[in-house]
């Protein structure tokens, strides 16, 4: 059953709009949650808190979609088909991912919390749940993983502020990019070292129905290496046969 208070429906109904005038989602958050009327609600409120929300019924319908997007943060039930929450954490640790994975169910015993916290997961909400906590948990992992959200990544000496779409070079000098060269940028630089391919880059900058050829990807990043040649702190990196990652120098 959905708890769900005045405020938090005045709350989901305030965010509604200024969450439809967001032309790009930074980060993909996966829900898994066999409960249909559950999982929709959770999707709603994480889009409307500016994310990217992706869901699932289950476990296995999870790794599935992680094997085709990338996926910043999970929230997951336990009690589902075919694979649970525990599996699905223990699946996601044992092929070496540190994701942050925040677990929501209805089973608030202490063991099957200690549980939860023992195969990998990085925090746990107990239904019925308040959805503003959600969001803020929601950001907490994010900025534990590094993922910084005040939107401002430093490398180095060079910083990037993603509310301005400036690059601030040692020397203080800045550098206002185009929004999808700096969107670009901003993601690779926000997993230093990961690989992206173009079609993940696509779908998450262009957007997943878009008509672009994968190759203004190229270009773009063409026209970031012409801009930052000089820079000591990262270069990005071009990886044959797969696509692009962001390396730091120092």
């Amino acid at each position: 059953m959905i708890n769900l208070s005045l405020g938090a429906i005045i709350f989901i109904k305030n965010n509604l709009v200024l969450s439809r005038r967001k032309a790009f989602i930074m980060f993909n958050i996966l829900i898994v949650e066999d409960n249909e009327d559950m999982r929709e609600l959770f999707c709603t409120v994480i889009s409307d808190g500016g994310y990217n929300a992706i869901g699932a019924c289950d476990g296995e319908e999870a790794l599935d979609i992680m094997d085709k997007e990338y996926i910043d943060l999970v929230i997951a039930d336990i009690m589902m088909p075919r694979m649970d929450g525990y599996e699905l954490t223990e699946a996601i640790r044992k092929a070496g991912m540190d994701i942050p994975i925040l677990m929501v169910t209805a089973k608030g015993q202490f063991e099957d919390m200690k549980k939860g916290f023992r195969v990998g997961s990085d925090d746990y909400m107990i239904k019925p749940i308040n959805v503003r906590e959600l969001l803020l948990r929601v950001e907490a992992l994010l900025r534990r993983a590094k993922i910084s959200s005040e939107k401002k990544i430093v490398i180095g000496s060079t910083v990037l502020e993603y509310d301005t779409l400036t690059v601030i070079s040692a020397g203080g000098e800045e550098t206002v990019l185009p929004k999808k060269e700096f969107y670009l940028l901003y993601k690779l630089l926000s997993y230093p070292g990961k690989i992206f391919t173009r079609s993940q880059l696509m779908d998450e900058i262009w957007g997943m129905f878009s008509e672009t050829d994968e190759r203004t990807v190229n270009t773009h990043v063409n026209r970031l290496r012409d801009k930052f040649s000089d820079s000591e702190d990262f270069e990005i990196v071009t990886v044959r046969g797969l696509g692009y990652k962001a390396v730091k120098k120092k």
